[in-house]
């Protein structure tokens, strides 16, 4: 480690020099508040910014122990930190001129969800805090321009620092709001379980965004108001008490017209798996955290995945139970995403028809007079949706358009009439009564096996870095290996995305033995983030790279995708 002063010589000394000269910056640097690392230093002014991290103690940052007390907590004032230095490095980038990227001082960018990441770190014994940033160094074509980096590292950069990474630069109320928000939020995911529920939706929330490509509110939006009959409130530790809509355990049926709500209120439960920032309209949208939005994925791969509870008896005696795939249909697809999340231990199974699989929801029975159960492979999720219940307690909410036949088998209905919910259970059964829907009797599915051990693929053998791309936000490439998870649709952020490649490479060189099953690598790999952070992903990397902590749903999600998996 070396002073503040001694870059400041290094820097005159390397000035005017060419681009790589900037490599003898990389090391720890000790100014008076923090300790500034450069970890990576780019290769020219057009490449990928340098990274750098910056470190303060606990005293120094001065945060009470009482803000991040909790993990929930912990991962809120981080995000609230990390939030902050955000803002204020946008109104310094680029004050330090030169070519390509120079100038540039950026981090994470966040949404919505307040999720854990390796842009910012509190340790919860010392409070000592980690940022990790991307400064771009200034250079004059391809010539250093040491002077400029100076005016960042000296000038711009302690600003942000002691604007955002030290307490007393803070209003104390705000901060304790942000901790106060995480810990009712966790209350109301522990309330959920205690009182049966699968999610709840307060009233106030605001659900509809900006538009289809903005994560932002809707401006003179409808807020929302819960059913009488499923109203419930909750006492919180700082709000007190709060009212909104619980729905139970069961199967729960979302149905109205068109544009009235019901895919709205479904993202929302989709995203309520996430804890959201105060504004966001659904801070205070709650959804069982283990749940899974099934749909049809035509063309994913599949891997030895017992569907055979809903697909047997194909032609040509394909085997159902270790079913494999290079090119699924929509019903093969939705029946391996489905198995696939009751693998990973969801609880609560979120379905819209409209990306839903025609065949594989539902049969009529007009076509099942045509077309008998003998001769149809497909044994439909209408079918099964009671079983998976009673069964093997997994909780169904499905949006319905078009087809009526689930209100045979639904706990509860609720229709959205002009994005407000009214609970109409007892005349949806009476109309159901009426148009009589008897499937013919079922034998009760076997449960799925899940025994699939993978061996590391062959790519990664002998390996030790292996190229990893985020594309989008939903986009992978490993090597020359895409990874398509664009329908994974509970994936919130990029940066989840590129934990999934790194957690993926990880397993293949480090885990997979074929004597571990799939429940088996990813308990470990969220042992492993438990126990030494994301960071432990990137040990054999020159930086840490930002990372948004995934679910271990979503990590099933990516193995399952991953097309080399080695599964004899």
């Amino acid at each position: 480690m070396q002073s503040a002063n001694e870059l400041k010589g290094l820097l005159a000394r390397i000035d005017h020099r060419g681009y790589p000269a900037y490599k003898e910056t990389r090391g720890s640097y000790q100014f008076p508040e923090y300790l500034l690392s450069i970890d990576h230093v780019q290769g020219d002014p057009f490449a990928s910014p340098s990274r750098l991290s910056i470190r303060l103690r606990g005293s120094e940052a001065g945060f009470p122990a009482a803000l991040y007390r909790l993990p929930c907590q912990r991962t809120a004032l981080a995000d609230a930190l990390l939030r902050r230095f955000g803002e204020l490095a946008r109104e310094v980038s680029f004050e330090a001129k030169g070519s390509g990227h120079s100038g540039l001082v950026s981090v994470s960018r966040c949404g919505p969800q307040v999720l854990e990441r390796t842009a910012c770190r509190i340790d919860p014994a010392s409070g000592d805090l980690v940022l990790r940033l991307e400064v771009g160094f200034p250079a004059n074509g391809r010539t250093i321009n040491a002077g400029e980096l100076e005016k960042i590292l000296f000038d711009l950069l302690p600003r942000c620092v002691q604007r955002s990474l030290c307490y007393r630069s803070w209003d104390p109320a705000r901060l304790q709001a942000v901790a106060d928000l995480a810990e009712d939020q966790q209350a109301i995911r522990t309330a959920l379980k205690e009182q049966g529920l699968c999610a709840f939706v307060a009233n106030g929330s605001i659900l509809p965004r900006a538009s289809g490509i903005s994560a932002r509110p809707m401006r003179d939006a409808v807020p929302f108001r819960a059913p009488k009959e499923l109203e419930v409130t909750l006492t919180l530790p700082h709000r007190g008490g709060i009212t909104g809509m619980g729905i139970p355990r069961g199967i729960t049926l979302i149905v109205g017209g068109g544009y009235h709500g019901k895919s709205t209120l479904l993202r929302a439960l989709e995203e309520g798996v996430y804890n959201h920032i105060a504004g966001d309209g659904r801070e205070y949208v709650i959804t069982d955290d283990t749940a899974v939005k099934i749909r049809a994925e035509d063309g994913r791969s599949v891997r030895c995945t017992d569907i055979s509870a809903f697909i047997h008896d194909l032609p040509g005696g394909k085997d159902t139970v270790r079913f494999s795939t290079e090119d699924a249909s929509g019903s093969t697809s939705q029946a391996a995403n489905l198995i696939e999340a009751v693998e990973a231990g969801s609880r609560l199974l979120l379905i819209d028809e409209d990306t839903s699989a025609t065949n594989f929801m539902v049969r009529d029975e007009l076509m099942q007079r045509v077309v008998c159960r003998q001769m149809e492979p497909i044994t439909p999720f209408f079918d099964r949706v009671r079983e998976l219940y009673d069964r093997w307690g997994i909780s169904t909410i499905l949006v319905a358009g078009s087809s009526g036949a689930f209100f045979h088998v639904a706990d509860r209905v609720i229709q959205m009439e002009q994005y407000l919910p009214r609970e109409i259970t007892a005349p949806a059964k009476r109309e159901a009564a009426a148009v009589p829907f008897s499937p013919a009797p079922l034998p009760p599915a076997q449960p799925p096996r899940f025994a699939r051990a993978p061996l590391p693929s062959p790519e990664f053998s002998g390996r030790e870095r292996l190229k990893l791309k985020v594309v989008g936000q939903r986009e992978l490439a490993i090597g020359r290996q895409p990874l398509d998870l664009r329908c994974v649709e509970q994936l919130a952020d990029p940066e989840q995305t590129a934990a999934l490649g790194r957690c993926l490479v990880y397993a293949e060189q480090r885990l997979m033995d074929g004597k571990r099953a799939m429940r088996q690598l990813v308990a470990a790999l969220e042992a492993l983030m438990d126990q030494r952070g994301l960071e432990a992903l990137c040990e054999s990397d020159r930086a840490v790279a930002f990372l948004a902590r995934p679910r271990p749903q979503e990590i099933f999600a990516c193995l399952n995708r991953y097309r080399n998996l080695n599964l004899k």
